[in-house]
């Protein structure tokens, strides 16, 4: 059986390696930040941003107790305001929407700037370089995110990038994940 979560990883680590820079826009418990880290070593750097103080010191904890090294800067602030913190473009980056696992499932990622977070993310992706996105439409705001990101998606150029959408069919409420990378 297909696990989303490694096939998710199998796709960043075919766009991002040693050196380059990267962001967790979602970084919940850090797991995705300790893999970004950890795959772009020293030279590389790693922006992850949540707007729970929670989630940015759980996923301290996790880097340094990984051993990770120290490419990385935490963001307590919205994944939207992104272009406040990148300069520079980036070669992948990850969202997993939804709650903070084991946090208050009440605070999860809205359409309102996560719309807007994919889009300028797109926008700072460099060449051959890719985006993430991990769907959870197993609650009601989780399926709206999802409709209106691929509604979104669906209306770029496929000249310029290609969006491509992986998701169990017999499973209707099982996340699934949107692969978007540059040509």
């Amino acid at each position: 059986m297909i696990d989303l979560l490694d096939l998710h990883k199998m796709f960043i680590l075919r766009h991002l390696g040693e050196g380059d820079v990267c962001a967790d826009f979602t970084m919940g418990n850090g797991h995705d930040t300790e893999f970004l880290s950890k795959t772009v070593g020293e030279k590389g750097r790693v922006y992850a941003f949540d707007i729970q103080q929670d989630a940015v010191d759980s996923t301290r904890r996790r880097l340094v107790e990984s051993g990770c090294p120290e490419n990385y800067t935490l963001i307590c602030d919205s994944h939207h305001n992104l272009k406040n913190y990148i300069k520079e473009p980036i070669k992948a980056g990850m969202f997993n929407l939804g709650y903070l696992p084991g946090g208050d499932k009440s605070i999860t990622t809205m359409r309102e700037t996560t719309l807007p977070a994919i889009a300028a993310a797109i926008e700072m992706l460099g060449r051959d370089a890719c985006l993430n996105v991990a769907v959870y439409p197993g609650h009601k705001e989780g399926e709206l995110e999802g409709e209106e990101i691929c509604e979104y998606l669906s209306t770029l150029s496929r000249h310029k990038i290609c969006a491509t959408k992986i998701k169990i069919l017999n499973s209707p409420t099982s996340p699934y994940f949107i692969l978007i990378e540059t040509k």
